[in-house]
């Protein structure tokens, strides 16, 4: 925890080092506050007394979580400042301060069920508290403080129902950052439902906020249905079947039509086959896409034919990271908006799928379980199996979050350039060398990790090595001779790897876009 720890630090203050304005004081001390609370936290946890049952076998992982969001929000107002777009630099503030705020909550409410109550922490997270709601108060407008104060109030409720209803699926990290995450998307949506203006904002960053929000407003309501209905009868999965169809044409499709004041299947159509080359993209795609199927499908039949308690090796479930980034490579040199899409549907499936997993619908719900049981890890000891959403999330969020309108030529100067590239350097080549060296030709182990040297190094030199293909055959990605800051980013991410218990498919990527942002 404490290398973790000191890891955060030192990205906080190099993007602090690039990046000082009124925003590095409450980032500091945000860092500081989180770093004492997240033993109250880990305390808390091993006691039994953190009100919610979190994930076992992990820390808290408030430190890193809490920084996230705040960061991401610095760096982007900054590179938006610099190409002119006061919108999205103003935008980029309130992300920033909705973060801080989040993290805030989170310390505070551990602070509050600590018995006896910490009289240092407490003393700290107040002084955090003042100095992040001083600079708010001369930061932000009102209506940006409002937006703030929705986004902490949706988090706050969702918090309540998803962790009571999915107990060990997370840490408060790991529900700071998602839930977080879909509480900032849901209110943006609102937001935009409220104040739609015709041909204002792209349609592709309205299909993304309306399938996110989909997915989980169809879970949580066949979560509470299903609380009083047996989920796994004919009936109910006829039921099933029919409410979804009902909620995505009745609801989600108006929805999205309002916003993007067109037919939404048309305009996908029309949009997937625009040109030749999505067309080609989309059929290598499902090549791909069929591989994967074949994979589960072999294990699974090597199984049977084995041992009943055979599970899939570390070197087998890192296959999946090798198709990955055979599918993502493609689309981000040949087709970014295509990729952007295509990641959105496959989320949305690959959710709704889960729905089918965990509440045993018929007929494929009870197949997708014992498909599924093969690849399973200590990662996924809640009810939800999240590690391969968690993979396609960390591949996908460089690619959503990238500032479009802040880089008028597509592309960011610098190392910034390869920020969309963050989830394919940091989980499909870093991670999956790393585990794949490590477990096979590791001996020298971290201290306090199972975490071998000799994986970290080689994952550093293979994201080296990757940079150098991508400048080859991206000719959009110009570098300006910022080395040595690619460098330094490639190896903190890397070594965050070998120390962190957190989900590192969700937090390497984002760590790495915000290094190569600032």
């Amino acid at each position: 925890v404490l290398v973790e720890s000191l890891l955060v630090l030192v990205v906080v203050l190099s993007v602090h080092a690039a990046v000082w304005d009124r925003f590095s004081w409450c980032s500091l001390a945000l860092a500081l506050q989180a770093f004492y609370v997240q033993f109250k936290w880990d305390r808390l946890l091993q006691q039994g007394g953190a009100v919610f049952q979190f994930r076992g076998a992990a820390n808290s992982g408030l430190l890193p979580a809490s920084m996230v969001i705040p960061l991401l929000g610095v760096v982007m107002k900054e590179r938006c400042r610099a190409a002119g777009s006061v919108y999205f630099e103003r935008f980029g503030i309130v992300v920033a301060s909705t973060g801080m705020l989040l993290a805030l909550f989170l310390s505070v409410l551990a602070v509050g069920i600590t018995k006896p109550v910490p009289t240092n922490t407490c003393i700290l997270t107040g002084i955090a508290g003042s100095i992040i709601i001083y600079t708010m108060k001369h930061s932000l407008t009102v209506s940006e403080v409002i937006e703030v104060l929705e986004v902490l109030l949706i988090f706050v409720y969702l918090s309540m129902i998803l962790l009571y209803l999915l107990p060990r699926c997370f840490t408060p990290g790991e529900a700071l950052l998602v839930l977080g995450g879909v509480s900032f998307v849901l209110n943006q949506l609102i937001k935009r439902s409220l104040n739609v203006i015709e041909g204002r904002g792209d349609p592709i960053d309205f299909f993304l906020l309306v399938a996110v929000v989909g997915v989980v407003l169809l879970g949580l309501f066949f979560t509470v249905l299903f609380t009083f209905l047996d989920s796994g009868t004919w009936i109910s999965s006829m039921f099933f079947h029919m409410m979804t169809a009902v909620l995505g044409l009745g609801v989600i499709m108006p929805w999205l039509y309002r916003l993007i004041q067109r037919n939404p299947l048309f305009w996908l159509l029309q949009f997937l086959f625009q040109t030749q080359t999505r067309l080609y993209l989309l059929v290598y795609w499902t090549f791909l896409a069929a591989s994967a199927c074949g994979v589960v499908f072999y294990q699974n039949a090597k199984r049977s034919s084995e041992s009943k308690k055979h599970q899939a090796s570390t070197i087998t479930r890192k296959y999946f990271h090798f198709i990955v980034v055979a599918t993502y490579v493609p689309g981000l040199i040949y087709d970014r908006q295509l990729l952007y899409v295509a990641a959105v549907l496959c989320l949305a499936v690959f959710i709704f799928l889960e729905y089918i997993r965990y509440f045993r619908i018929k007929p494929f719900g009870q197949t997708l379980r014992h498909l599924l049981s093969l690849f399973l890890d200590e990662r996924d000891s809640g009810p939800l199996i999240l590690t391969h959403i968690y993979l396609l999330l960390g591949m996908s969020l460089p690619v959503w979050l990238f500032p479009r309108s802040c880089a008028p030529k597509g592309t960011l100067p610098g190392a910034g350039a390869l920020v969309p590239y963050s989830g394919v350097l940091a989980v499909g080549v870093g991670d999956t060398i790393a585990s794949v060296f490590g477990s096979t030709m590791g001996e020298i182990k971290w201290p306090g990790t199972k975490k071998t040297f000799e994986g970290t190094m080689t994952a550093i030199f293979a994201q080296i090595i990757a940079v150098a293909l991508i400048l080859i055959f991206d000719s959009s990605v110009n570098l300006n001779s910022s080395y040595a800051w690619i460098l330094a980013s490639v190896s903190l991410v890397s070594l965050l790897e070998a120390y962190t218990t957190q989900i590192d498919n969700l937090l390497l990527p984002l760590y790495l876009q915000i290094m190569l942002m600032a």
